[in-house]
């Protein structure tokens, strides 16, 4: 096989980024835009290897999708619906309570709420619903049904649920361990007609930054990531991936980042968009290693690329995110969980322990700052000395 002759400033990139404590938005372009992938990946697993060790982690959660209703239009989704004769408008606290209790007999500990982005704002049918069991705000009935899962079944809540600000954040931090919002792009271009974020007035970078930001001030454990696939450029991305470092290098909140790819559907306005090869998910995951440095948890979602999910780990992951053996993943609909004992074997075969892990990270449970003194029992009773979750809970 002919040696690979790497150029200087691809070389520099690489030097700087194999120490580990993140590279300039100059060294992250080259990386991207000329890096031979082969090297590229070797220097993130190197980091990874370095600062994380042979384990990878996920969490068992319970998916709970609260509600389909979504002001947003993104071209790419299929979670979002419109109010529809004969369908609930959301999830009532029975059925929020029954889908958590069967979590957590099937050992999760993770209740992820995911939901639209303030439908009330859009649909009366919405408002409706939430007068009739006396809230006014989706939010605040997120917050309800969050204390309502903590307090009946000690499942950790992790909620998604959009755009936030200040009053919101402190009010689901008294119950969530960890909340999360993707940035998805750091593109405003993205909002023009016809595009991904198209009639999504929640997807303008900077509100999704702003509440970032608020997390932080707010000592919140916090989950965000990029989309690859939805039209940025790779510029973009990085510059996506920098706006996540600035925020964390602010706040030193955010507990992990993830990479998902677009994945066509036949149901959206971008289903004959193409999808991300694995070649670039895996060159962007990398550059995310070098850029965020060797100690932040970086996830890739297994369930999306089908069998070669393992080839994953060679760009530098350390977590595979939230698995489910009772829900499927109302966001890919389509791409099923793998199992757990699965995931354990293959990432063996890669030379990786599979760890189980809760709804937020060691590093950040251990610090009571990021837990209240409400939820520190609930966290105490599912955690190892390690912060990992407890070896007898493990089921796989």
């Amino acid at each position: 096989m002919p040696q690979v002759t790497i150029p200087y400033r691809v070389d520099a990139a690489l030097e700087r980024g194999i120490k580990g404590h993140g590279i300039s938005r100059e060294h992250a372009l080259c990386l991207i835009e000329e890096g031979p992938l082969d090297p590229l990946l070797d220097a993130a697993a190197a980091v990874r290897d370095r600062c994380k060790g042979g384990s990878v982690s996920f969490s068992k959660k319970v998916f709970i999708p609260l509600t389909h209703l979504c002001r947003d239009y993104c071209g790419y989704c299929t979670f979002r619906a419109d109010p529809q004769p004969g369908v609930q408008a959301y999830m009532l606290p029975d059925e929020v309570l029954a889908l958590a209790e069967a979590g957590r007999n099937a050992g999760c500990k993770e209740a992820l709420f995911s939901l639209g982005d303030q439908p009330e704002r859009l649909f009366p049918e919405a408002k409706q619903f939430l007068k009739r069991l006396g809230f006014d705000r989706t939010l605040e009935y997120l917050a309800a049904m969050s204390e309502l899962v903590l307090e009946q079944t000690g499942l950790l809540p992790h909620s998604n649920p959009g755009v936030m600000g200040a009053d919101d954040l402190r009010r689901l931090r008294e119950t969530n361990v960890s909340v999360g919002l993707m940035i998805e792009s750091a593109s405003t271009r993205l909002g023009r007609p016809g595009e991904a974020h198209w009639k999504a007035p929640d997807k303008v970078p900077a509100l999704r930054i702003r509440t970032i930001e608020a997390a932080g001030k707010l000592s919140m454990a916090f989950t965000t990531g990029i989309l690859i696939g939805i039209g940025e450029t790779l510029e973009e991305r990085v510059d996506a991936l920098l706006a996540i470092r600035s925020a964390h290098e602010k706040y030193g909140h955010i507990q992990e980042v993830i990479v998902q790819p677009f994945r066509a559907k036949p149901d959206i306005r971008m289903a004959l968009e193409p999808e991300p090869c694995t070649a670039d998910l895996e060159r962007t995951i990398a550059v995310a290693r070098l850029v965020l440095g060797g100690t932040m948890n970086i996830q890739s979602p297994p369930n999306l690329l089908l069998q070669d999910y393992p080839d994953l780990l060679k760009a530098g992951i350390n977590d595979w995110g939230g698995i489910s053996p009772v829900t499927k993943d109302f966001i890919n609909p389509e791409a099923a969980w793998p199992q757990i004992s699965l995931l354990a074997a293959r990432s063996a075969g890669a030379g990786f322990v599979l760890r189980e892990r809760l709804a937020i990270y060691p590093e950040f449970a251990s610090r009571p700052e990021f837990v209240n003194a409400r939820l520190q029992p609930h966290v105490r009773k599912l955690q190892a000395e390690d912060g990992y979750a407890r070896k007898e809970c493990e089921t796989w």
